[in-house]
């Protein structure tokens, strides 16, 4: 497997509306980008700082994983995802040859467009790990 950078930073927050102004308002960062991935019942904002982006993370459905993670840890970092120099299926046929527990087998299409994955925190010391195309591959 090899990682070019970390593509970005999941947090997971109640609301969107109610954090975005953290972001902007003291931080001095730009929300680029809102968006919906229907399929992981989330809508996300985006923030960028140097390479690597902060995603925030608002649930649409009480019982998708950020609800239920936010409900069992609260609000806070989530995960965290490194962009793939050699493609994300690649780093998934790695990841599986070296016993690693997958969430996903093969990639799919998160937000931004990028494909991902992610490796199950069990075996990722706690810590949920998205796998990301590259975007300057695409």
């Amino acid at each position: 497997m090899e990682l070019s950078h970390i593509e970005h930073i999941g947090i997971a927050v109640k609301n969107l509306e109610q954090a975005i102004p953290y972001y902007e308002d003291i931080l001095g960062l730009k929300c680029y980008a809102v968006e919906e991935v229907k399929d992981q019942k989330v809508k996300t904002a985006f923030f960028k700082i140097g390479m690597t982006k902060l995603e925030l993370l608002e649930s649409t459905d009480p019982e998708g994983a950020v609800a239920k993670f936010i409900e069992k840890r609260g609000e806070g970092v989530h995960h965290i995802a490194f962009a793939t120099a050699d493609g994300v299926q690649n780093a998934l046929d790695d990841a599986k040859e070296k016993g690693l527990r997958l969430i996903d087998k093969k990639p799919r299409k998160g937000a931004e467009g990028l494909n991902i994955a992610f490796l199950h925190p069990k075996s990722t010391f706690g810590v949920l790990t998205e796998l990301c195309e590259n975007p300057s591959d695409k």
